[in-house]
């Protein structure tokens, strides 16, 4: 396929959904209502999925694929850590594989030395049991992709109400060709390449004016480019996707970026005119049950 069908398919996953980084959330989330038969082969998988709201209680095990798949035994992220705290709570999408919640534990420990920041805001990571989302995310299936906002964590603990309404800040200027100089500050890039740089890391997702600046930005030492892969809607927040973790034998990893830093006609690729002013595609229909791994099921429907 052309680097310009998979851009493309690129969008669709970027745009499914509206809850979005910056969205705001609910302090009182009004419960989803029951579905009346739940085995019925034709409902949507995101609608089994989007209404468990505690974990398999089954051995972590990531099963199928980023955007097909589904998540056993995952761990919450606690919503306060010495150096992160978790933002719009209501959505209760604070859940991963235990390497994910270990991994992120770790980053924002180091974060301070990192580039300064007091730790990071955390975005959505994945559903208890992983699976489609409602609403946001064509991918995060797995419980190994996570996303960061760009602000950092101030130095305070924030209010739930603030965690739910406070908004992310858009890096990108409007015309979407290149970053906001009043929001991108010197502290990104180095923040951005320490993740790319660690060995669980299979890919880094930012919005095209982002790893524009970035490839401006990055000197000499280039080699972490490859991972950072540029994606519409990426304006708040960069997504960190981990590898699939060694044992999990049903966890189907991505084939390894192109090499090269990507800062070529890869990128320029991104600006073109029908790519800043796509038409709008047909949706496509939702997937599924018995579209995802046959595991799922047990997985959805374990205790």
């Amino acid at each position: 396929m052309t680097t310009l069908h998979w851009m493309t398919i690129g969008l669709g996953l970027a745009f499914s959904g509206h809850a979005l980084a910056q969205d705001k959330g609910s302090l009182n989330p009004k419960p989803l209502p029951a579905i009346a038969n739940p085995q019925d082969p034709s409902v949507a998988a995101k609608e089994l999925f989007g209404r468990s709201t505690s974990p398999a209680a089954m051995g972590p095990n990531a099963i199928g694929g980023y955007a097909r798949g589904c998540i056993a035994g995952a761990s919450a992220l606690p919503v306060d850590g010495d150096a992160w705290q978790v933002m719009r709570l209501s959505r209760n999408r604070n859940w991963g594989h235990p390497r994910l919640v270990a991994f992120l534990s770790r980053l924002a420990l180091q974060v301070p030395q990192i580039n300064g920041w007091p730790g990071l805001l955390v975005g959505d990571m994945s559903q208890p049991r992983g699976g489609p989302m409602l609403t946001g995310h064509a991918s995060h299936q797995l419980g190994l992709d996570a996303d960061v906002w760009l602000t950092p964590m101030p130095n305070r603990r924030l209010s739930r109400l603030e965690r739910e309404e406070m908004s992310a800040t858009d890096m990108v200027r409007p015309d979407l060709l290149d970053i906001d100089p009043s929001t991108w500050t010197p502290q990104h890039l180095p923040l951005i390449r320490a993740v790319a740089k660690e060995r669980e890391v299979a890919r880094i997702f930012v919005n095209p004016a982002i790893k524009r600046a970035l490839c401006r930005e990055a000197g000499a030492d280039r080699g972490w480019l490859s991972k950072v892969r540029p994606m519409w809607g990426h304006n708040y927040h960069f997504h960190i996707r981990l590898a699939c973790p060694a044992g999990d034998t049903a966890c189907t990893d991505q084939d390894p970026p192109p090499t090269g830093d990507g800062c070529g006609a890869e990128l320029a690729n991104w600006f073109t005119p029908e790519m800043l002013h796509p038409k709008p595609g047909k949706p496509r229909p939702p997937m599924t049950l018995a579209q995802l791994p046959a595991e799922c099921r047990q997985v959805l429907f374990a205790p």
